[in-house]
């Protein structure tokens, strides 16, 4: 086989002649289809197998070990099932040393090994029938040539010559580090393990990897080597952060060259005067606080430039968002244009479009709701007659209705888009096509840490805020074992009694006998046995959208003081009333996910109370989650915490979150790493703004083919 360096990354898989027919439908249909996707798939873990001197005497039950044997005996055996078995031992230790080696079902090792070979084999040793066993261990014969002269000799009765010299001693399965790679359908890990070390062999060490190389004094070539087939684990983890830089440097790039076309993106001044917007401020019974009015004022500035508004709003769970972005839906209006929101779910979109009538009731500014199941214009009213004279919508509220042709929006200058992580990134894009350059407003309730904000959220500018309303109820979280249920029911009637509501959660809609989680439905008939003297409702997503609508307004209207439901309700209607929060296996949800259900309770100016009923140990792992969110109602806080529980792609969701294609997640969590990769980006923009080098040349290809902004990863 010509081992000659010739491949290069774009090489595909049919160039690699080393592989045999089924291996390369195996990798093809696994979506390996180039040399270079195969080397960049990182090993998920490692195992130490340099130890291989072990001797037999030294060994203890239930341990791995790597050891160094000559095979004194092979014979097929049948027990429950047959297997090929070796007897062996180690060189330097008495014939009666010795461990047998067992593999079940792989027959074809009878032709690999024999008896006089030398192995190198790495396995868990166990003890049966009072001898050592190892079942199915990896191993390596540690003779280069053909063993068939020496194995004759033996069989006449010679004495086994000496193994050869110019034995390795380092192989690819034992003595050294080995890598560990996920499972691939028709392939063994033993076989994907050779394969990544012949693909390495064959590599051109001067081929281009990158479009950009960021860190050009630690080739790729070598860092490829280091990746899969490390000396120490301080060299794994140093090509895990090279690796790492790059995919940070692609990212960061991308996000500072979409900001810099979005600048020269002429959009529309959306403010003129703000007539509506201090209108409606001065109509409220309570001032805005500090952190609203600057996110207004940074809001504001944007929308009065000539260039396209991209700006997040991030805030803690009722700290006002909403209000702020209505105020500039209402300077779009006043400017003459359209504006509309995109909300992820009917109960939302219809909470919006209620609050927005109730507050809006004062002025001459028609709204328009828009779902796939209602439709609903403010009209005349002798309350309002001053809408008489708006002939069409000017607010237009909806869900991905929104992003059909007969109810696009029309004329429109602002996009706000509500929880937008709830949406793909092809329907985000959709919906904001709807209007000419308009102002993009994006909002999350969702607290995201500041490592992530500047990853994700790179190409828009932050407005965060930061501050509670004033006025709102203390809240108080506390961890409850379910055995406690009577002191709780006792405090739950005082509540009820006193005019309060409840919410109780469940993990899951129906029960089912894989899981002994409480399912709403079971939850529904207990509490009614358990309040029969109360009227409790029932709230899921399986509900028709007419259910749901019913369940929330009952409960909204006081006329149900118990609403049994899963999690549908962590983003739906504010209940000032409802100051009690019940979740069942609190420890099977996600800590950012409590802490945006515990938001629905906490409206008004009451108390309110969160119990968390779980059975966890102070030292079960899930007890932590639970632990941070009782001492703490910082959204921003828990968010870190959460990071640091579950990483970047369960806290946000990987496909939603545009982490998909995140390999190396050691940067999404290193501050410095994403700086130096910004830095990096930023300083190639400033000395050459349209890449015109030939050093930036596959860089600017790269940057052209992306769709024009704007673009939210």
């Amino acid at each position: 086989m010509d081992m000659t360096p010739r491949l290069l990354p774009d090489s595909p898989i049919s160039e690699l002649d080393f592989l045999n027919a089924r291996e390369r439908k195996a990798l093809t249909a696994a979506d390996f289809h180039t040399a270079g996707d195969l080397l960049r798939t990182a090993p998920r873990r490692y195992e130490d197998r340099r130890n291989a001197g072990q001797s037999l005497s030294s060994l203890a039950n239930g341990e791995c070990a790597c050891l160094q044997l000559v095979i004194h005996r092979a014979t097929w055996r049948y027990t429950y099932t047959r297997f090929y078995e070796l007897d062996a031992g180690t060189p330097g230790e008495p014939d009666g040393a010795r461990i047998l080696l067992r593999w079940y079902n792989m027959p074809y090792i009878s032709k690999l090994l024999a008896v006089g070979m030398r192995l190198s084999v790495y396995g868990k040793v166990r003890v049966v029938s009072g001898k050592w066993v190892m079942s199915n261990p990896d191993f390596e014969i540690m003779e280069d040539e053909d063993p068939g002269y020496r194995l004759a000799s033996k069989a006449l009765g010679e004495e086994l010559a000496p193994a050869t010299s110019s034995s390795s001693p380092q192989g690819i399965h034992t003595g050294r580090i080995v890598p560990i790679y996920r499972g691939i359908n028709g392939l063994s890990a033993r076989a994907f393990r050779s394969i990544i070390w012949n693909l390495l062999a064959q590599m051109d060490p001067f081929a281009q990897w990158e479009d950009y190389d960021p860190a050009p004094k630690y080739p790729m070539h070598q860092v490829m080597r280091d990746l899969h087939f490390p000396e120490d684990e301080a060299t794994a983890n140093k090509a895990r952060m090279r690796l790492a830089l790059s995919e940070c440097f692609a990212r960061q790039f991308r996000v500072a060259w979409l900001r810099r076309r979005s600048y020269l993106h002429m959009g529309r001044s959306t403010v003129t005067t703000d007539y509506y917007c201090r209108e409606l401020l001065e109509s409220l019974p309570f001032r805005l606080t500090g952190a609203q009015r600057r996110c207004l004022q940074e809001i504001r500035r944007d929308m009065a430039s000539s260039s396209s508004m991209h700006r997040l709003l991030q805030g803690d769970v009722g700290s006002g968002k909403t209000l702020v972005a209505l105020c500039a839906m209402l300077l779009c209006v006043e400017s003459g244009m359209n504006a509309a929101l995109l909300a992820p779910t009917q109960i939302l979109a219809e909470q919006h479009y209620r609050n927005f009538r109730s507050l809006l009731s004062h002025t001459d500014v028609r709204l328009s709701l828009r779902t796939a199941d209602r439709s609903d214009d403010s009209r005349f009213s002798a309350d309002n007659p001053r809408l008489a004279t708006d002939p069409s919508p000017r607010i237009i509220i909806g869900t991905h209705a929104l992003l059909y042709e007969k109810n696009r929006p029309q004329n429109l200058g602002l996009a706000v888009i509500d929880e937008q992580h709830k949406f793909g990134v092809a329907q985000r894009e959709r919906f904001i096509r709807s209007g000419t350059n308009p102002d993009v407003l994006v909002m999350t309730a969702t607290p995201i840490p500041r490592t992530l904000t500047l990853t994700l959220y790179g190409d828009l500018d932050v407005s965060v805020i930061d501050e509670l309303p004033s006025g709102r109820g203390e809240i108080v979280t506390a961890l409850r074992n379910p055995k406690r249920m009577k002191r709780i029911i006792d405090f739950l009637r005082v509540e009820i009694t006193a005019g309060r509501q409840v919410y109780v959660v469940s993990p899951l809609i129906e029960e089912s006998e894989s899981s002994e989680r409480s399912a709403a439905t079971r939850e529904l008939i207990r509490w009614r046995e358990i309040l029969p003297e109360f009227s409790i409702g029932l709230l899921h997503g399986k509900l028709s959208p007419e259910e749901k609508e019913k369940a929330m307004t009952q409960f909204a209207a006081g006329e149900t003081q118990v609403l049994v439901c899963t999690t549908v309700v962590e983003v739906g209607v504010d209940v000032a009333n409802a100051t009690v929060m019940i979740i069942n296996n609190a420890d099977s949800f996600g800590l950012s996910q409590l802490h945006q259900l515990r938001g629905r309770i906490g409206r008004g100016s009451h108390k309110s109370y969160c119990i968390l009923l779980s059975d966890t140990k102070p030292d079960d792992p899930a007890r932590e989650k639970l632990d941070i969110l009782c001492r703490t109602i910082n959204g921003f806080d828990i968010a870190e915490q959460d990071f640091r529980l579950r990483g970047p792609g369960d806290v946000l969701g990987t496909a939603q979150s545009g982490l998909g294609d995140v390999r190396f997640t050691e940067w999404l969590s290193d501050v410095r790493l994403i700086h130096r990769a910004n830095r990096i980006a930023t300083s190639i923009l400033d000395e050459d703004p349209v890449l015109e080098r030939p050093a930036h040349a596959a860089l600017r290809r790269r940057m052209m083919s992306m769709p024009a902004p704007p673009l939210f990863s």
